[in-house]
């Protein structure tokens, strides 16, 4: 028996799909509120996090399909899972990190650098010695 509060195949999409804790509030607050469409700006008060940590978490759930986004500008996105079975999938991780926060954040903290952040480095200047 798996005595780890994270099911393995929770672990999983964790493990595959959310790159930083906040891509996860960020996912978890549009979740809450599934009719409103929110701008980075918004989520970024609301999470207290800075707008461009904000606009790559909603990036990343945008990427992902657990959400829509608007055309028009500033964007605005809105939870929207591709399908059922991703929805019931994020219902799981929302209810585990309900009860789980410390085993979900060290998860996320714990995986190998983010794509996000490895492309970043990619565009850093560095004087050569």
């Amino acid at each position: 028996m798996n005595s780890h509060p994270i099911p393995d195949d929770v672990r999983q999409f964790i493990f595959d799909k959310i790159d930083s804790v906040a891509q996860l509030e960020a996912l978890l607050l549009l979740r809450a509120n599934p009719s409103d469409d929110w701008d980075a700006g918004a989520v970024a008060k609301r999470l207290y996090v800075d707008e461009p940590q904000a606009r790559t978490a909603l990036s990343r759930s945008l990427e992902e399909k657990f959400l829509v986004v608007s055309t028009t500008e500033p964007r605005r996105y809105r939870y929207q899972p591709e399908s059922l079975e991703l929805g019931e999938m994020i219902d799981r991780v929302a209810e585990i990190y309900a009860k789980n926060l410390v085993p979900v954040t060290n998860l996320i903290h714990s995986k190998p650098r983010s794509r996000v952040q490895e492309f970043a480095d990619a565009f850093k200047f560095r004087k050569d010695d």
